[in-house]
């Protein structure tokens, strides 16, 4: 016989079960496209600074010595300055608004995805290098100062070296805020604060040639993130609703830089206040601007696979600039090949992206 669930088998009334409240779900996030199309332009415009960059030093950095490849790279160069701070403007907005973490064990899942890429890519830059003869030095020592931050066969993977601790202090600040206690990545960020100076202080007591310690962060990069989180997270007209008039005060910052750059000092430091106000002039453009449906899909898909075309665009770009870029080049030519150059290496670059992400390798490749 069943015996009626309100009593016990000894007979007695059972205990009253307090019902459980049901777990709260987790709030719906939005999907910013305008925030693909911001990831999207920016891999673009490393590209097209790293094309314009290769343009500059084919010139030896001077006018007199090709103005027609000079002035083109400058310019190329200039115009994709606003790429790298609203890369870190992005990592701010994912890590405090779009995507926070839970806990420590996540933010480490999310560093681990960028650390394998990132140790598979400088191994092939390396052998790469080696490959071709430009290797400054063996690829032994290239891998070790690899590890402390120094990768000079791959020169753009040092946005990684800085981005993985930004994303950790900002993590540790709102896991803190939460309530939460991660002590395992506060000691991680006392570590990485503690490493540059303790390797200088190994080095001149014992006399060793140790590696330059480049795990860090600049003020800057600290800034871009957590001003360009909470400008992305403002809503839709905010800055009026005409967004791409912002860029016209855009185009009279790049106009600045591109001066700067000539007349002053090449390259122009990211902290520059100039080329905070070019990448806010863009940023202001873009800023919550409705993507038409029928793009949605393709540009997903493309902003999904970014990272992997700015791990490997260094490579095609290289092998294309040496067989069609030299000092003796007029300005139209010029500015026709840093065009064609960067829409070749930035098809070729998310092309193969895209094709190694169906085949599951995204984990291994970025």
């Amino acid at each position: 016989m069943t015996m009626p669930s309100s009593v016990s088998q000894a007979g007695s009334p059972a205990p009253a079960q307090t019902p459980q409240p049901a777990p709260e779900p987790r709030p719906h996030r939005e999907h910013r496209y305008d925030i693909d199309l911001i990831r999207l332009l920016c891999s673009v415009g490393v590209i097209l600074c790293h094309t314009g960059s290769a343009f500059v030093n084919t010139a030896g950095r001077e006018a007199a010595n090709g103005p027609g490849t000079y002035w083109a790279g400058l310019v190329a160069d200039s115009a994709g300055r606003f790429a790298v701070p609203l890369f870190f403007a992005i990592a701010g907005w994912v890590v405090l608004v779009g995507a926070p973490v839970r806990d420590g064990r996540q933010l480490w899942q999310r560093i681990v995805r960028i650390l394998v890429p990132l140790a598979v890519w400088t191994v092939l830059y390396v052998a790469w290098g080696r490959l071709r003869d430009t290797n400054d030095a063996p690829a032994g020592e290239l891998g070790l100062d690899a590890l402390f931050a120094s990768v000079r066969p791959a020169y753009h993977l040092w946005y990684l070296y800085a981005y993985i601790p930004v994303i950790m202090l900002l993590a540790f600040a709102a896991l803190v805020k939460s309530g939460r206690r991660p002590w395992g990545l506060g000691a991680a960020l006392l570590v990485l604060g503690a490493a540059p100076s303790l390797f200088g202080d190994l080095a001149r007591v014992t006399d060793l040639e140790l590696p330059r310690f480049g795990w860090g962060f600049g003020p800057y990069q600290l800034i871009y993130a957590v001003l360009g989180a909470l400008l992305l997270a403002l809503p839709a007209g905010t800055f009026g609703r005409r967004s791409l008039w912002w860029l016209l005060p855009a185009g009279v910052f790049l106009a600045a830089v591109i001066t700067y750059q000539h007349e002053v000092h090449y390259a122009i430091p990211y902290a520059s206040v100039l080329v905070a106000l070019f990448s806010a002039g863009v940023l202001l453009s873009l800023h919550r601007l409705r993507v038409p449906d029928r793009v949605r899909p393709a540009l997903t898909r493309l902003a999904g696979a970014s990272f992997g075309a700015y791990m490997i665009h260094v490579l095609v770009l290289g092998v294309l600039t040496d067989v069609l870029v030299d000092a003796d080049l007029t300005l139209p030519v010029a500015a026709a090949l840093v065009l064609a150059v960067t829409a070749a290496t930035t098809v070729l670059s998310f092309g193969v992206a895209v094709l190694w992400t169906r085949l599951g390798l995204t984990r291994l490749l970025g």
